[in-house]
């Protein structure tokens, strides 16, 4: 019995976003790593943190990781 051919993974896609548990993907926020000294404490604390991708983005990229 023959199937089709499966979707092939994108793989810049598969090493930004990372599956949680409860299905959303996160994802590590840009703009952390240097030259941070112009930008407010708020600003580099807050991209220590993950991101976490909206439903409708969501719903897109699961298809092809």
């Amino acid at each position: 019995m023959a199937k089709g051919p499966k979707q092939k993974t994108h793989k810049a896609s598969s090493k930004v976003f990372k599956k949680r548990a409860n299905g959303t993907l996160s994802y590590k926020k840009s703009g952390g790593n240097h030259k941070t000294s112009k930008d407010s404490s708020k600003q580099v604390r807050q991209r220590r943190n993950k991101g976490t991708l909206s439903k409708g983005d969501t719903d897109r990229i699961k298809s092809v990781i």
